[in-house]
């Protein structure tokens, strides 16, 4: 935030500029853009969403699992966070998290005693944790499930904690039961348990890599036409066997783990103390679909990944906060985009070119989304 958005190109533009925005050319029958500008607008818009971590898709992905990328709640309350992706991964597996080759490391940042608050990496640690998580915190008989490309991956976080995965050992597999239970390397059997009722209580939904929105990825455009497929499959699924309504029991939060790189405006908010060292990030997109959200409902309140882990926590009856992690020190908990007092809206199909059936035959083996 030093003035770089204020520069001109004085001529000449560069051919790879600060500034960027997505074009949205017509490809099949719909614009790229067009599912994302639906949800936007028939739904709730995030206006200052933020990314709670500064760093890549590895920390963030702890943060929004967990609250945290620290290794320890001893490491969070000192400020001290796993801040980048993999070093080393050249192993023989090329995997993050407690299955990553031994020689894996991941940097630590650490809080600067000297403004301004800016912090220091200058040691790193094997990229296996231990901490709750928002799935430790859940009230029995709740469930969860993470739907991710691979087990290795540095978007799949619950390789990365401890209890969860728990090792055969570096380069080894995860085992642990609630690893083995909970954990779909197969992105697209969302959409078939949703066709089954066989939903979580809780699902954290990764793309293969064809489907994500990483910029200069070799996707094919998948991701809105992902996104609108599983808004779709919940909006459009038949009463379940007990009797219940996916489309009047769900919400759905679409976010991005991080920025990205790009500039942004807007000053991130800066948190107390060691803990602004290292949070907050540019803001990120956040669209809130329900059947209780009001049509063109913009918030314009300052959400972070913790935003999302409060809401969960008020939504199933478990104290906000109570990780005591970004839970605690974010100030919403989303609430502001539902009006639980109204009838629930009808639902309206999202036009897409690929729906459903497509993603579930699509034979295409995924990857991960990027390296970044």
């Amino acid at each position: 935030m030093d003035g770089a958005g204020d520069v001109s190109c004085g001529g000449t533009c560069p051919s790879q500029p600060q500034f960027r925005f997505v074009a949205n050319p017509i490809v099949g029958t719909h614009r790229i853009l067009d599912p994302y500008l639906t949800l936007a607008t028939q739904y709730g818009w995030a206006n200052y969403m933020f990314q709670t971590n500064q760093g890549p898709s590895f920390p963030a992905h702890q943060f929004i699992f967990g609250g945290t990328s620290a290794p320890t709640a001893g490491d969070d309350h000192m400020g001290i966070f796993a801040s980048e992706n993999m070093r080393g991964m050249l192993g023989s597996n090329n995997l993050a998290g407690c299955i990553a080759d031994a020689t894996t490391g991941v940097e630590l940042i650490h809080p600067n005693p000297n403004p301004p608050p800016r912090g220091v990496e200058n040691s790193e640690i094997f990229p296996c944790f231990d901490h709750q998580t928002i799935p430790d915190i859940l009230p029995a008989p709740l469930s969860w499930r993470y739907y991710t490309p691979s087990a290795g991956s540095i978007w799949t976080a619950p390789n990365a904690i401890s209890h969860i995965c728990q090792p055969t050992g570096p380069g080894g597999t995860c085992q642990g039961q609630e690893w083995l239970n909970n954990v779909d390397l197969r992105p697209s059997d969302v959409l078939a348990d949703i066709r089954s009722c066989n939903l979580r209580s809780v699902s954290w939904v990764i793309p293969a890599g064809q489907n994500s929105d990483h910029a200069g990825s070799p996707n094919n455009t998948g991701g809105p036409n992902w996104v609108a497929a599983i808004v779709n499959a919940v909006g459009n699924n038949p009463p379940c066997p007990n009797g219940e309504v996916y489309w009047r029991d769900t919400v759905i939060f679409i976010t991005w783990d991080d920025w990205g790189g790009w500039y942004d405006h807007e000053p991130p908010t800066i948190l107390p103390l060691h803990e602004g060292d290292y949070q907050y990030g540019f803001r990120v997109p956040l669209i809130v679909v329900s059947a209780y959200t009001p049509s063109h409902y913009i918030s314009n309140f300052r959400h972070d990944f913790g935003s999302i882990l409060r809401f969960i926590e008020h939504n199933f009856g478990v104290p906000e906060g109570q990780l005591s992690f970004a839970d605690r020190r974010a100030r919403t908990d989303l609430t502001d985009f539902f009006h639980l007092n109204q009838p629930p809206r009808p639902f309206q199909r999202v036009n897409a070119d690929k729906d459903a059936t497509y993603f579930l035959n699509d034979k295409t083996v995924p990857t991960d989304p990027d390296d970044d």
